[in-house]
């Protein structure tokens, strides 16, 4: 197999989903028995400038998206569900109509921005905790 270049690689990464991306993370991560920990350096920067404050509160790494409402485009909202998640066609409908409810769970903050944006541009309201 030929190797790719960096610039290779991140095309390819650009057309995944972010489902897609998160799973190729975990097996990543497992394959080569590391973390992706990029909140770490951010830490121990805020920590020697902020001191006890940074201690007292440490970075959020995980966040949950919440679908708190479809708005009007139902349909358009059910379709982003389907894009963010692996859920079918009736559980992603189910998921929406029974907002509030967490699309995204313990994800990075990219990847709950992201789907923040998707969600809020078919519509939706949306809440990231």
């Amino acid at each position: 197999m030929a190797k790719l270049t960096q610039d290779e690689l991140l095309a390819q990464f650009e057309e995944m989903t972010l489902i897609e991306l998160s799973e190729f993370v975990k097996a990543f991560e497992e394959k080569f028995d590391v973390t992706a920990a990029a909140a770490a350096p951010v830490v121990v920067a805020g920590g020697a400038a902020g001191g006890a404050a940074a201690e007292a509160e440490p970075e959020k790494d995980e966040f949950d998206v919440i679908l708190a409402g479809a708005g009007d485009k139902k349909i358009q909202v059910i379709k982003v569900v389907r894009e963010l998640t692996s859920l079918g066609l009736k559980e992603a409908k189910d998921l929406v109509d029974g907002a509030p409810k967490p699309v995204l769970e313990k994800v990075n903050k990219e990847a709950a921005d992201k789907a923040k944006e998707a969600l809020e541009g078919a519509g939706a309201s949306v809440e990231v905790k």
